[in-house]
Order: C-alpha cells, then sequence, then structure tokens
C-alpha cells in the first residue's frame, strides 16, 4: 500500500491537494511490459507545480486525479517484461516527459510537444510513496548523490544543463561569463553547474545575506536587483571583460526580466529563457531583440540524453545540489507548496517521502 497526494481539481493547491493513505499499488505480475514500479525516497516541488495547481494557465487543464510534481528519486523495486534498461535494486531518478524517446540535437526539444503527458500533469508524478512509471520516465540516478539531491534533477537541473550544454559547440567554460538571476532552483543549478565548468559566474538577488551564499557557491560578482530595479542587466554587463557582455544569462523571470537580459548579453550570446517567475506580463517588444544581436532559447526540460550527460558530469565533478534550509515530510506537501508560494526558500525544495531504512 502507498501514501500520495492528489489534485482534485485546479482550484490552487491549499483546495485542490488530497492526501490518500492505504492506495493499493499493482503488484508485479500487473505491470505493463514498458513499466516500472518504483519506491520513491524523495520528491522535490518546481514553479510549475504551483501553475498546474490552477488557477488553469499557460500549463492548462488536467484530468482529475492527477499525483502531482516530476522530480523525484527511488528505487526500482519491479519491471515489466519488456523494460531492459533497469531491474530491481537500481537507484533512478525521474525524467519529466515519460513518452519522450531517446534524443538528442533537435530532437531534445521533443517534450515541448509532450506537455499534456508530463509527469504530475497528464501522466501521475512523485508525490507519492510508490509509483508505477513507464521506462522512459526514468534514468539511472548518480551514485554520488543522496536522495534529497537526486530528487532536484528531473527540471530544475537538466534545465539548467540544457541553458548552458544544450548548444554543441557553444557550451560555458573556462573563458565564459554566464549571468544567473535570483536564488531559485535552476538558477543555483546553473551557478553550480557554470563554477564547475570553469566559467565566470555573476548572479542577481535581493538581500545581503543571499549574495554571500551566493558567492560561497562560486559567484564572482553578485549585483543586487532592488537596488538597481531599472539598469541591473547595464550594471551586470559593466562587470565583464571590456563591458563585452554575457556569453550565456539564464533568465527565470520572463517578460519582466527580458529587456535586463538583453541589456546584459553580449552579441552573438546565449538568452536562455527558462521560466516566467516574473510578476510583469507585458511583452517584450521584438525591437528589443532585433537590437541584441544575440541567440535566445525556450524550451521545456530536455532529453534523456542530455540527461544521462548530466548525470555523468555530477559524477565526475562530484557537484552536490544545494537544497534549501527546510525539509518537508509527505504529510507536509501543502507545507511545501506554501514555502514556495510565499519565495521563502533557497535553491530547492525537497520533500523526503520514504526514508532509506524503511
Amino acid at each position: 500500500m502507498a501514501r500520495q497526494w492528489i489534485l482534485a481539481n485546479q482550484d490552487g493547491f491549499e483546495a485542490a491537494l488530497e492526501y490518500q493513505q492505504n492506495v493499493r499499488v499493482p503488484l508485479a505480475n500487473e505491470l505493463g511490459p514498458n513499466e516500472v514500479l518504483v519506491k520513491i525516497h524523495a520528491a522535490s516541488l518546481n514553479h510549475r507545480e504551483l501553475a498546474i495547481a490552477g488557477p488553469v494557465g499557460i500549463n492548462g487543464p488536467i484530468t482529475p486525479p492527477i499525483v502531482p510534481a516530476c522530480d523525484g528519486a527511488g528505487i526500482v523495486e519491479a519491471v515489466g517484461k519488456s523494460v531492459r534498461e533497469f531491474r530491481p535494486g537500481d537507484r533512478v531518478v525521474t525524467h519529466l516527459s515519460p513518452s519522450l524517446a531517446e534524443a538528442s540535437g533537435d530532437d531534445a526539444f521533443a517534450s515541448v510537444a509532450d506537455v499534456p503527458k508530463m509527469l504530475g500533469q497528464g501522466t501521475d508524478g512523485t508525490l507519492r510513496s510508490k509509483g508505477v512509471f513507464s521506462e522512459k520516465a526514468l534514468v539511472h540516478a548518480p551514485e554520488s548523490l543522496d536522495w534529497l539531491s537526486a530528487a532536484t534533477l528531473t527540471c530544475t537541473w537538466l534545465t539548467a544543463w540544457n541553458a548552458l550544454f544544450g548548444l554543441k559547440g557553444r557550451e560555458a567554460g573556462p573563458g565564459t561569463w554566464v549571468l544567473v538571476q535570483g536564488t531559485g532552483g535552476v538558477s543555483i543549478a546553473s551557478l553550480q553547474l557554470a563554477v564547475a565548468a570553469g566559467a565566470t559566474v555573476v548572479a542577481t538577488t535581493s538581500t545581503q545575506d543571499k549574495a554571500d551564499r551566493l558567492k560561497n557557491l562560486g559567484a564572482t560578482h553578485t549585483i543586487n536587483y532592488r537596488s538597481n530595479p531599472e539598469d541591473w542587466g547595464h550594471k551586470a554587463r559593466q562587470l565583464t571583460p571590456e563591458g563585452r557582455g554575457f556569453d550565456f544569462v539564464v533568465d527565470i523571470g520572463g517578460n519582466q526580466t527580458l529587456p535586463q537580459s538583453l541589456a546584459a548579453v553580449r552579441v552573438d550570446g546565449i538568452v536562455t529563457v527558462v521560466g516566467g517567475v516574473g510578476e510583469n506580463a507585458d511583452a517584450v517588444p521584438l525591437f528589443s531583440v532585433l537590437l541584441n544581436a544575440c541567440i535566445v532559447r525556450g524550451f521545456l526540460g530536455g532529453s534523456r540524453s542530455q540527461f544521462k550527460e548530466l548525470v555523468r558530469y555530477i559524477d565526475s565533478n562530484r557537484i552536490v545540489p544545494v537544497v534549501d534550509d527546510v525539509v518537508f515530510e509527505l504529510s507536509e506537501a501543502k507545507d511545501a507548496y506554501r514555502r514556495l508560494k510565499e519565495k521563502k526558500h533557497f535553491s530547492k525544495i525537497v520533500i523526503r517521502v520514504e526514508h532509506p531504512e524503511k
């Protein structure tokens, strides 16, 4: 039997989330040929969880009840007869798009078309103690990470990896400059990956305490966007050699932050738009993009091939994803959602689902 949360509607997480116990789990002989039964040890939340819980927005409607969240890590308990990549006892992490085939290059962005089937939206997600997943919704977990750290990789870290290493021949590395925004999950993951790659990182933030934490993680400079609300992009640019601008800007605010991102990027640099957590809904004028001769990329997550590259990189570089100071239990998921909505977290909010000894 399992414990799980479901979204019963899209009236907002306070009304939509319902906790269930003693939920029946399929037996090994009941699995489909390509299905995998996983005992989940940890999960984590993304901003998308708030959007999916409603009210209905850009993420679209769901067909309730649905188990929310896409990030998770656990152990394989049983596999279907046609599963070849996994066996019982394997440590795994979830992939956002369960029907996405192995892909690289242009196919890495095929997940965009798979939004209706993504974990926690069209397919049951990770806020449960046990669950059945498609084989294609899993990859092997990094050997070097514990459960809480591994549970952060699915959406946030794969997005950060794609932002910095997704264009072959244009990867972040020594001599490149990277601008990240704030202290949310994607920004911290991008910071950690860029520092490991030898890039110089500048981070924006709102307080001195957060600035100190960012520098402890390897940021060379920080910019307080509240002290410079109208021109922090330009001020950040001035920190780069000869004021040329950034090779990579990882934009998490969408319409609200894009003008500043475009002011910060260098000619032929890359602005990756990976989120829309900003409050300003006004569109960015096309002319602003035209005046900045740069590459603007947008995507959702990445391919399984990219995910496997990320796992190898984490293991070889011994990178440990930063998680929030407060760790929640599965029964406390609503409190975790509240902390996310109130933006009280630093990096990733994680939920302990099953203790390893259980």
